[in-house]
C-alpha cells in the first residue's frame, strides 16, 4: 500500500492506523507491526511512523513497551467512544451494552442568531442548516442533539441532507469536510419541557449538556452542537493517557 500526497503523510498514516484500531484489524491487546514494518508497508519514513505512534500513545490508543513492541490498548473500546475528544454517541451507547439507533426529528433553514453568528464568524442573519436528532439505547431515547451548519459550506441542496446519518458522514457527504478536532463543554442543566418530552424525562430534570464545536484541519468552525445526555441510563467515562514530565 502506498500513500498519496493530497494530505500530509503523517495525517494519512494516523487516519489509517486509527481506522485499523477502530475496525478491529488491530484488536485490543494485540501487538501492531513495528516501525520498520509500517514504514515499508506504507512507503513512508520511520520518522513519520514514529511521530504518528507517539501521538496515538498520548491519546491512549496504543501502549509502547520498551524492548517488547507496541500494543493496542486493551481498553480501546472505551477510548473509541471519544476518539480525538469528540464523543461518538453510537460507540458510547454500544459500550453501555445497548443497540443504538438515530431518529431524525427536524431539519430547517433559518437565520443565525446573534450568538451563533458570533461563534461561527458569519454575518448576523446568515442562513444556517439546523438538524435535530434523537439517539436511542435499544428503544429508550437517551441523547437529544441539535446541530447547526452554515449553509455557505453546503455542497448540495439542503433537502438532500440525510439527518439520519452520523455527523461525521453528514460533513463528509454534504459539506466535503473532515472533522479534525472538537471542543466540548460539559455542564449540568435543568432541561426545558420540549427536551423532557422528547427524552421521556420529568420536567426540570437535571441532565448533562454537551456543547460541541466541530473544526476542520484548517481550524474552520464547521458546526455547533448542543446535546442533552441522560446520564441516569448511560455511563459517560473518559480514558486518558498520563504522561509524566519534569519541570
Amino acid at each position: 500500500m502506498r500513500l498519496i500526497q493530497a494530505r500530509t503523510l503523517a495525517n494519512q498514516v494516523e487516519d489509517l492506523l486509527r481506522g485499523r484500531i477502530r475496525e478491529g484489524v488491530y484488536a485490543p491487546g494485540s501487538r501492531i507491526p513495528s516501525e520498520n514494518e509500517l514504514s515499508e508497508e506504507l512507503g513512508v519514513s520511520r520518522a513519520t511512523v514514529r511521530t504518528v505512534l507517539a501521538k496515538l500513545a498520548v491519546n491512549g490508543l496504543i501502549l509502547r513497551k520498551q524492548g517488547d513492541g507496541t500494543y493496542v490498548n486493551a481498553r480501546v473500546e472505551k477510548i473509541s467512544a471519544h476518539l480525538g475528544n469528540v464523543w461518538d454517541f453510537i460507540c458510547l451507547i454500544e459500550s453501555n451494552g445497548f443497540s443504538p439507533s438515530i431518529q431524525f426529528i427536524s431539519k430547517e433553514i433559518r437565520p443565525a442568531t446573534e450568538l451563533e453568528s458570533q461563534m461561527l464568524y458569519i454575518e448576523p442573519g446568515e442562513q444556517l442548516l439546523s438538524l435535530r436528532r434523537l439517539f436511542y439505547a435499544d428503544d429508550v431515547p437517551v441523547i437529544l442533539t441539535h446541530n447547526v451548519f452554515p449553509t455557505s459550506l453546503l455542497r448540495v441542496p439542503p433537502d438532500e441532507v440525510d439527518g439520519n446519518l452520523h455527523i461525521r458522514d453528514i460533513l463528509q457527504n454534504y459539506f466535503h469536510q473532515e472533522i479534525a478536532f472538537v471542543i466540548t463543554d460539559v455542564h449540568a442543566t435543568e432541561i426545558e419541557p420540549e427536551v423532557s418530552n422528547l427524552l421521556n424525562a420529568s420536567p426540570g430534570k437535571v441532565m448533562l449538556a454537551l456543547d460541541v464545536s466541530f473544526y476542520s484541519r484548517d481550524s474552520v468552525l464547521l458546526s455547533l452542537g448542543t446535546n442533552y445526555f441522560d446520564d441516569s441510563i448511560l455511563r459517560l467515562s473518559l480514558v486518558q493517557a498520563w504522561t509524566n514530565s519534569t519541570a
